[in-house]
């Protein structure tokens, strides 16, 4: 198979971003406006994210639509994780927190041990693609998991702490770039930095102002975001389309 995994641009970037905050105000809407309650919400997603991996894994290179759906999806299934060990199992934010960041590490370790590499660039095998995928949503449960330890239990409130996180991604950008930190160190940590980042974000356009929130609500925050993936969606869609259309006619050349 060739690649699963889309280039890293500035499109990949800004739907990653807005992917995790859709995640964040996507469960609490459908949790709470329709009623659904925490434990139906969770079993719905999951059954949606499980159907779109099983699209996912059947593809043989990388399409756009599935993969963002599934990035969508996990993203939201990963804030729902962690929403029912806190909520309903009562367990504390520190605890959910260390008990995902090992989890990833331990991703990442019987990942490289079992093929030598972490980059993304080489997403080439289901054994590959499952690894990609485990490390995707541990990236995501724990990124709420923080984000809301650093906002609600720190109380340092929505606003600074997605501007701590985002100041913690600048520096990882910084460091790339000026320092050629390695690109695949580079690229997991700006990655496990923007679900922190994308849930304080979206909790502070979401969140009702007494809460230290700006009000937009959780329906206008999701669809107006959805749009804009979607707008993404289709332009990158269309621009692989034009790329698998050109290297078929060199190749007949």
């Amino acid at each position: 198979m060739l690649n699963k995994v889309p280039q890293v641009t500035l499109f990949f970037w800004v739907i990653k971003i807005m992917a995790t905050t859709v995640g964040e105000t996507a469960a609490d809407f459908l949790n709470t406006n329709f009623n659904l309650g925490l434990t139906n919400t969770s079993i719905l997603m999951g059954a949606l994210l499980l159907a779109a991996l099983v699209g996912q894994f059947r593809k043989d290179r990388y399409v756009p639509w599935i993969y963002w759906v599934s990035v969508v999806l996990i993203s939201v299934v990963g804030t729902l994780i962690t929403d029912n060990l806190t909520d309903n199992f009562g367990i504390p934010l520190k605890v959910t927190t260390g008990v995902f960041a090992a989890a990833l590490a331990a991703t990442f370790g019987v990942w490289y041990a079992s093929e030598k590499t972490l980059s993304i660039h080489t997403i080439v095998t289901t054994r590959r693609e499952w690894f990609y995928w485990a490390a995707i949503l541990f990236t995501f449960a724990l990124g709420t998991a923080a984000g809301d330890l650093v906002a609600e239990s720190l109380q340092l409130g929505y606003f600074y702490s997605a501007l701590a996180f985002g100041a913690g991604i600048a520096v990882v950008t910084f460091c790339y770039y000026v320092f050629k930190v390695n690109a695949v160190l580079a690229f997991w940590a700006a990655y496990i930095l923007t679900r922190p980042f994308g849930a304080s974000f979206g909790d502070l356009l979401s969140q009702p102002t007494s809460n230290g929130g700006l009000g937009l609500g959780t329906v206008g925050t999701s669809a107006l975001f959805l749009v804009v993936i979607l707008g993404l969606i289709v332009y990158m869609t269309r621009d692989q389309q034009r790329v698998e259309s050109d290297q078929r006619t060199h190749g007949a050349a």
